[in-house]
């Protein structure tokens, strides 16, 4: 199979975070000439912006450039990017020989460069771009944000790093201290997606709540909401993720119940309920405090979905530990919750307590957090049968029947303002409804991650 010169491939791996680099790096490539191959075994640069955070995401990440090295041709130059990239640096040729660039996830707005220098570098000795400086966003000649659009939804990025010591955590190491893009840059980029005709703006960082504090801005995350949604009042939905416990401020409740385009919808990963197990992770362990930030939060916005993650088995955690974490969740009785096993990183403080907990425990502890969540889930989806609710579709499926045989009809994948794009469910509505569209449905069934529902007008 011939390769088409100009041409490359791009994967991308690990959060959205990583998304919105990898989308930003594509308008760059398409800008500098180059034209994107679905197809690997045709595009002439190969780039996996890889995910480097727990041992699974780089287990992949390290397996998919080895697959493409693997079926390389002389005529093809692999590059890897993001976070694997710039935890491990030049150690990554170990992993993977045949690399012909490594691209540090602090300048990924610097992929055009890299990719002019590998393809007049001779290998066997790949290119190495690993500048420390952190940057958070690239800039067309003029000094506008680059924004890449693809479906209805699109993710702004507010800052990029962390200050948090969480003991279990690589993030800092890897993405360096939290930078703030500057508020002017974000809102001009919000108006660009506008035009593009976004639905959906979903503000991201390693911790949203945690916005302006390097420009010495107090409450920046409330006051940058405020900026938005002025700035774009014809975008339906925006939406925060990746709040801070502790952080999650009066002010900031009280803009996100004061304008009807915030989603009541907050992602604040807790990671534990027990102040033992919070205080060896680092974080904060004032459990009174979410109940009373989170009663607050209910008592504004009556129809408020909260997500948050744990994390189980991690060193030292007693049965009577994650006893006190079961006790939480069915006290508090989220909607969305994801959990995960601990896994040691490399360099983290976590990675040489004492008393780890054994893999079979963990695995147990996960699977009966799980339980114990979905019929909380189930029961509050079951709460909105009947209900109007606006959903925004995503696309479309074709229905099987018991033996998985197509029965000919349609329905429309489709999200409310309860779900968060990859990471929650669905809203899947009878008919093949117009893609992008924000539309009003009846919810008639519910399941203990995705509802059923009709047209409105049905």
């Amino acid at each position: 199979m011939p390769i088409r010169k100009n041409t490359y491939y791009l994967l991308s791996l690990g959060c959205a975070k990583n998304t919105v680099d990898s989308h930003s790096m594509a308008q760059l490539l398409e800008e500098a000439g180059l034209h994107q191959n679905e197809q690997a075994a045709q595009a002439e640069v190969l780039i996996v912006n890889t995910c480097g955070f727990i041992a699974s995401a780089r287990e992949e990440s390290i397996e998919t450039l080895r697959e493409l090295a693997a079926h390389k041709t002389p005529e093809q130059y692999l590059i890897a990017a993001g976070c694997l990239a710039q935890r491990f640096g030049k150690e990554l040729a170990r992993h993977v020989p045949q690399l012909d660039g490594v691209l540090t996830t602090r300048r990924w707005m610097d992929i055009v460069d890299v990719v002019r220098q590998v393809r007049a570098y001779k290998h066997p000795q790949p290119l190495f771009h690993l500048p420390p400086e952190a940057l958070t966003v690239g800039t067309d000649e003029h000094g506008v944000p680059r924004v890449a659009v693809q479906g209805p939804s699109a993710y702004l990025k507010i800052a990029d790093g962390c200050r948090r010591p969480c003991a279990f955590c690589a993030i800092p190491s890897i993405k360096g201290t939290a930078v703030s893009r500057p508020p002017e840059r974000i809102v001009e980029e919000a108006r660009l997606l506008r035009d593009a005709g976004v639905q959906e703006l979903i503000l991201i960082a390693q911790d949203t709540t945690d916005y302006g504090h390097d420009l010495g801005v107090k409450d920046g995350l409330a006051q940058l909401l405020e900026q938005i949604v002025a700035a774009v009042p014809d975008i339906p939905w925006v939406r925060v993720m990746y709040a801070y416990p502790g952080y999650v401020t009066e002010r900031l409740i009280e803009v996100m119940a004061t304008h009807e385009q915030i989603v009541p919808y907050l992602d604040i990963p807790l990671q534990h309920a027990d102040p033992r197990t919070l205080r060896r992770m680092r974080r904060p362990a004032n459990v009174d405090w979410v109940r009373d930030t989170l009663a607050k939060m209910r008592a504004a916005m009556p129809s408020l979905t909260i997500r948050t993650t744990f994390i189980v088995g991690y060193p030292g955690e007693t049965d009577d530990e994650f006893e006190a974490l079961l006790r939480f969740v069915e006290e508090m009785r989220f909607d969305r919750v994801g959990c995960f096993t601990y896994s040691p990183e490399d360099g983290t403080p976590a990675a040489t307590l004492p008393n780890p907990v054994e893999e079979d425990v963990k695995i147990a502890r996960r699977d009966l957090l799980m339980s114990t969540q979905q019929p909380i889930s189930l029961a509050r989806n079951q709460q909105l049968v009947g209900q109007v609710l606006d959903v925004l579709v995503e696309g479309h499926a074709e229905t099987t029947d018991e033996d998985g045989q197509p029965t000919g009809e349609t329905i429309s994948l489709a999200r409310s303002y309860r779900d968060a794009p990859e990471i929650d469910g669905y809203v899947l509505v009878e008919g093949k409804l117009p893609t992008g569209a924000l539309i009003p449905v009846r919810i008639t069934g519910a399941m203990v991650y995705d509802l059923i529902a009709v047209p409105a007008t049905a």
